[in-house]
């Protein structure tokens, strides 16, 4: 299909952008063959593994196979109150794997990502011995500012939506630049990896997630 070509071709450009950044890059057809790659990066020695929001993750169903594979999966949900989050949080930033999508990518190779309480960015940034990022081809941007663009009226408020945010986007749509409520609190740009390879992107040819 022309689609899956333009997809994978696009990718290929990306990924070697991202190894000049010091990021390793992988390209998979569909959400079965990232599944199987996501396996391979995790490796089969038992790890303590995590991961942040994401409607990728959840439609690629990666975490029963983490489980499967017999690793430790330190699961979010189960901490409810803020004192049990605030724990879950630190926790995380000890894992050996964190799993997580981006809001954007940008041909040049950059992750663009706006996050709210911040945990999320702040694994990706430092802590994790290894942070795993899908994300389905929808999220390809041309430069930082449209990804910024993309995460403020195209990501956010569909996920506003989903976690019953009050938010004028969760009401209209489009981004009405808020600060009562927001989710949209850290604006994180990756364009390189102290750590080299510590950093792996797993981009689908598919459109995953929000």
């Amino acid at each position: 299909m022309p689609k899956k070509k333009f997809y994978e071709n696009q990718a290929n450009t990306i990924i070697a952008k991202l190894n000049a950044r010091k990021m390793e890059g992988y390209y998979c057809p569909d959400k079965e063959s990232a599944k199987e790659k996501i396996m391979e990066l995790i490796g089969e020695e038992r790890k303590l593994v995590t991961y942040g929001g994401s409607v990728t993750l959840d439609e690629i169903g990666i975490k029963k196979e983490v489980l499967a594979a017999g690793h430790e999966l330190l699961i979010r949900e189960r901490y409810a109150t803020e004192e049990e989050k605030a724990e879950c949080y630190t926790k995380q930033t000890m894992a050996d794997v964190y799993m997580m999508s981006t809001n954007a990518i940008t041909l040049d190779g950059e992750l663009v990502n706006i996050d709210g309480a911040g945990n999320r960015v702040a694994c990706l940034i430092y802590g994790p011995k290894s942070v795993i990022v899908v994300a389905g081809m929808n999220k390809v941007v041309t430069n930082v500012e449209e990804g910024i663009h993309r995460v403020r009226n195209i990501a956010a408020p569909p996920n506003t939506v989903r976690l019953s945010c009050d938010t004028p986007c969760a009401k209209t749509g489009q981004c009405g630049n808020c600060l009562t409520n927001t989710i949209c609190c850290q604006t994180v740009v990756t364009r390189a990896s102290r750590i080299p390879n510590r950093i792996k992107v797993v981009l689908v040819g598919e459109e995953l997630g929000y």
